[in-house]
């Protein structure tokens, strides 16, 4: 028996040269797809008329008047205007933004949360969405927010977009499919994603259940970081960077587009897909990027450098050199320093460090911070290993040694980051984390010369 055809299969532009399995290498590029031949215009942006009879379109994500702008024209079945309708307010009351201060939560303080458990609800990306801490303010475009999904069911019919931020999404189990307006973004494990403000996407679950990490970005768009003196390679390479080919749905049906906006979200009812783009050409698009292509870099004689080094993505404020967000990735290395304390030393600092374990062991912490799971230190909150992890590496013998089967990351910001009451009270917090410290020994005895 042959089963009917899927309503919401897109139409995807034949791979072309140079491409892999429907996505075009680079980051920040100037792509150019078509899913029909000819729907791309060539030589101008804003024909008198279009082929097949598109609309076209421009989706700007900088303002008109920056020195390079990002901005992308789209050729598409109805205008955007017509996936608009009147709004009305809806409420996800799990999903919070910036700023987000509950009086009876502290935030002051050391975290560490066990992974958040599955319930067998039928959770879709938007009911799924668990904010954990929420940093600067969504009005004026700084900070960001930190979020846990949970999702089991395909969004049918249902579409969204932010107009408040970009989304890093950081999956730690299943496979999601982003179906966006620009083409369509399979992720899974090992894997991240970045969602552009503005652009509309519908979220499917390919193998559920899902869960993973969220950040949402208030400020400035992700960039690679700058490289000074490490020069051209390693770290995260652009041609690594993947970006979907066109793809669209021509398919009348009735829907509706949720929209976040200013921390509020609202939701229109509109007769169609919206995700009806056929052929695009611009720098502001969706990728992904594979987390195993990062090349670290390190200390290669003494010392231990500033987990700096592991950044892959930054986001930049408005102050040169601290970030608005950025994101480090400690994965699968060598370390070999000689006469060196290896894993992360104590310290304090004027960053703010959310960490979560997608899988393995982190070697700073042993015992305790495990995949799923995610920690906290606060602005100027001191931290570093637990006891075990101290003793270990004071009398190790310092051979060349490999982290192996090892990968966490961290969203760290230049601003505090405040607590939700579903992270104070209802996410599964570690109550005795801080006591990871507790078995610390004092071994100073004044003797000269004496370690």
């Amino acid at each position: 028996m042959n089963r009917p055809a899927d309503p919401h299969k897109m139409v995807q532009a034949a791979t072309p040269m140079g491409t892999t399995e429907g996505y075009m290498p680079g980051f920040g590029n100037d792509f150019e797809t078509e899913a029909l031949p000819g729907a791309l215009p060539q030589g101008m942006n804003s024909p008198q008329k279009c082929n097949y009879g598109l609309y076209g379109e421009q989706l700007s994500g900088t303002a008109f008047t920056v020195s390079v702008p990002e901005r992308t024209w789209c050729y598409r079945i109805r205008p955007s205007v017509k996936h608009s309708h009147r709004y009305q307010k809806i409420d996800l009351p799990y999903w919070k933004s910036a700023p987000n201060i509950d009086p009876d939560v502290i935030s002051l303080g050391q975290y560490r949360w066990d992974p958040l458990p599955h319930t067998g609800a039928e959770l879709t990306w938007l009911t799924g969405m668990r904010t954990m801490t929420t940093a600067g303010d969504v009005n004026t475009q700084v900070g960001m927010a930190s979020h846990i999904y949970l999702v089991t069911a395909s969004m049918r019919d249902q579409y969204f977009f932010s107009a408040d931020s970009e989304l890093l999404v950081v999956p730690q189990e299943g496979r999601l499919r982003f179906a966006t307006e620009l083409g369509i973004i399979d992720l899974e494990p090992k894997e991240i994603a970045i969602i552009p403000r503005g652009l509309v996407y519908r979220v499917e679950v390919l193998k559920g259940p899902a869960r993973g990490f969220v950040c949402e970005n208030y400020g400035q768009k992700y960039e690679l970081p700058g490289r000074g003196p490490i020069g051209a390679n390693c770290m995260a390479n652009r041609r690594d960077f993947k970006t979907p080919v066109a793809a669209f749905e021509d398919r009348e049906a009735p829907s509706s587009v949720v929209i976040k906006w200013c921390g509020q979200f609202h939701e229109t009812r509109i007769g169609h897909s919206p995700l009806d783009v056929v052929a695009w050409h611009g720098n502001y698009a969706p990728c992904k990027y594979d987390l195993r292509d990062y090349c670290p870099v390190g200390a290669i004689l003494f010392d231990h450098p500033d987990p700096s080094i592991f950044t892959v993505l930054t986001a930049p404020s408005g102050s040169p050199g601290t970030a608005n967000i950025d994101f480090a990735l400690f994965r699968e290395r060598w370390m070999v320093m000689e006469n060196t304390f290896r894993p992360p030393w104590y310290h304090k600092n004027i960053m703010s460090e959310l960490m979560g374990n997608i899988y393995g062991q982190y070697d700073a912490k042993p015992q305790g911070f495990v995949p799923g799971g995610m920690s906290l230190h606060n602005m100027m909150l001191p931290h570093g290993p637990d006891k075990e992890a101290f003793e270990k590496a004071s009398n190790a013998d310092l051979k060349p040694e490999k982290l192996d089967n090892t990968m966490s990351f961290m969203f760290e910001t230049r601003f505090p980051q405040h607590l939700t009451a579903f992270a104070a009270t209802e996410a599964p917090l570690q109550d005795d984390y801080i006591d990871c410290w507790k078995d610390i020994e004092k071994k100073f005895d004044g003797t000269p010369g004496k370690k």
